[in-house]
């Protein structure tokens, strides 16, 4: 297994943990897991980042990386951090939190799991869940994310996007204390963003980062293929009159560049109260 159907990167906080379960409960439906394993695959991934947001930096929080990548017998996460990197411990004279309580039941709910770490190295966890996964085509390799104080996801383009999109955006826009219409506004806006083609992407993948504050998420996709920007919201035109355009505060095209230096453009929107 070496395509990423999914990336994800945000500060290893304790809020950020939902948004986290959230992104693979979401992926998990789509590839076909029942609803008891989509549960288990939940509890065993928050597990593993609870670990890194009280184990793996000291007094500010660095970048919680998650990847998931799907193939024919079932799919893999890995949980990584780049923090001082930790390892059980057994003493139970210890003062500190020991991971004891939560590898048990890493291993117990998952098909097999693997975690390394060294001092200075962080620390990665991996877990196996073995499934028969609906159809998917990834498309290449995740994109090094960089650590910032906004969630940065990438995704291959396809069908798990919709359903990974909107659960990490209601609970971003949950978290935002943004109302259930509004809520449900953003989520419209997500799926309209999901219908992007693979061209339309300068990577080949769906990348978006967003910001949530007090009332408000700033979202940001991309970055874009030449024109891209403009056919997403042309998307958004409703055949009877009026786009859903008019769901955000403000949406509008960068001009900025992709992390290769390359020219690019980028959709900017704001959802608030």
């Amino acid at each position: 297994m070496t395509q990423h159907d999914l990336a994800l990167t945000l500060p290893a906080r304790p809020e950020n943990v939902i948004v986290v379960r959230q992104a693979v409960a979401g992926l998990g439906e789509t590839l076909g897991l029942p609803p008891q394993r989509v549960d288990d695959l939940k509890t065993v991934v928050g597990e593993a980042c609870n670990n890194v947001v009280l184990h793996a930096y000291d007094d500010e929080p660095g970048p919680l990386e998650v990847t998931a990548s799907s193939g024919p017998d079932g799919i893999e996460i890995v949980i990584a951090d780049r923090g001082h990197g930790f390892q059980p411990r057994t003493d139970p004279g210890e003062e500190e939190p020991s991971l004891g309580l939560g590898l048990p039941l890493i291993a117990s709910l998952s098909d097999g799991f693997e975690i390394r770490g060294a001092a200075g190295e962080g620390t990665r966890t991996l877990v196996r869940f073995a499934f028969q996964p609906a159809e998917i085509s990834p498309k290449g390799p995740a994109e090094d994310l960089r650590a910032s104080d906004e969630l940065s996801l990438a995704l291959t383009p396809g069908e798990l996007v919709r359903p990974v999109l909107a659960r990490v955006l209601g609970a971003l826009a949950v978290r935002a204390d943004l109302s259930v219409d509004r809520l449900a506004d953003t989520v419209l806006l997500g799926d309209a963003v999901s219908s992007g083609r693979p061209e339309d992407f300068a990577t080949g993948r769906l990348g978006i980062s967003i910001q949530d504050g007090d009332g408000t998420l700033d979202v940001r996709v991309g970055p874009l293929a030449k024109g891209a920007g403009a056919r997403i919201m042309e998307q958004m035109d409703l055949p009877s009159g009026g786009s859903l355009r008019t769901l955000a505060r403000s949406m509008e095209i960068e001009r900025g560049s992709s992390d290769g230096g390359e020219e690019a453009e980028f959709l900017v929107f704001e959802v608030s109260r």
